[in-house]
């Protein structure tokens, strides 16, 4: 996958997931759930767009494994909304699907370049 398609494709990811919480209840726990998955699924597609202009591989790495790692964050927030039975299944799904792999290609991208490094 090209650069910019990724660019556009953790863009996508953190648009879904702000619109998801615009439809959550508003409680306590939903809102600390909502907070902390809102942060970690923009970060995803920030963090890229930074890796995108790493200085270095070293950087490159070093910024893309917080994608990574916000990626995998964001699992964890989708599957505690998904406890908690507030949200629509079906759409939980899907972005759990697009939350994992993303994580796997941050992951897989991360290896190749410490590879190549």
């Amino acid at each position: 996958m090209r650069s910019e398609e990724l660019k556009e494709r953790t863009k996508r990811f953190g648009l879904k997931i702000l619109r998801l919480a615009d439809q959550l209840p508003q409680n306590k726990s939903a809102n600390v759930i909502t907070k902390q998955l809102m942060r970690s699924a923009t970060s995803v597609g920030a963090n890229y767009r930074a890796a995108c202009r790493a200085r270095s591989q070293a950087d490159f790495i070093s910024k893309i494994a917080i994608v990574e790692e916000e990626a995998d964050e964001s699992i964890y927030w989708l599957e505690l909304l998904a406890d908690t039975k507030v949200s629509d299944p079906d759409i939980l799904r899907d972005l759990l699907k697009e939350a994992n792999e993303l994580t796997a290609i941050f992951a897989a991208s991360r290896k190749t370049a410490r590879q190549n490094s």
